[in-house]
């Protein structure tokens, strides 16, 4: 993580960021505006993903970190099992279903690699 001063420079946090923008844009459409619990937890979902990134970063060490992406990598499942909740129930076409779908699993992959990253640093530390 050489060159990161804040987690405004993490990849993970700029696609999380992405996401999260995605998500607000097609909920507050149409009847998926509507539906006020599925709109609600999936905005927090999203919402989770990229301030467990940064309040992890923030913290004081690797295990800390590490934790925080635990449970974003988390949240951003979640969005992904919300996103066939909008599919099935109409609110999302395929095509963007798709698209959405693709761009929360890369911000799980994304997630998962820094998590790796943070975990090797972590024993590397205290060996």
């Amino acid at each position: 993580m050489s060159g990161v001063k804040c987690f405004e420079d993490l990849t993970a946090w700029q696609v999380a960021r992405e996401l999260t923008r995605e998500i607000y844009a097609i909920t507050g459409k149409a009847a998926f505006a509507r539906d006020l619990g599925l709109r609600d937890q999936i905005r927090r979902a999203a919402v989770s993903v990229m301030s467990n990134i940064a309040e992890g970063f923030e913290r004081a060490g690797a295990r800390e970190f590490h934790q925080f992406l635990v449970v974003a990598k988390g949240s951003c499942a979640e969005v992904r099992s919300q996103l066939y909740v909008a599919f099935d129930t109409g609110y999302l076409d395929e095509p963007r279903f798709h698209e959405l779908h693709a761009l929360a699993n890369r911000t799980s992959q994304i997630i998962g690699a820094l998590r790796a990253s943070v975990n090797r640093r972590q024993h590397i530390n205290t060996t």
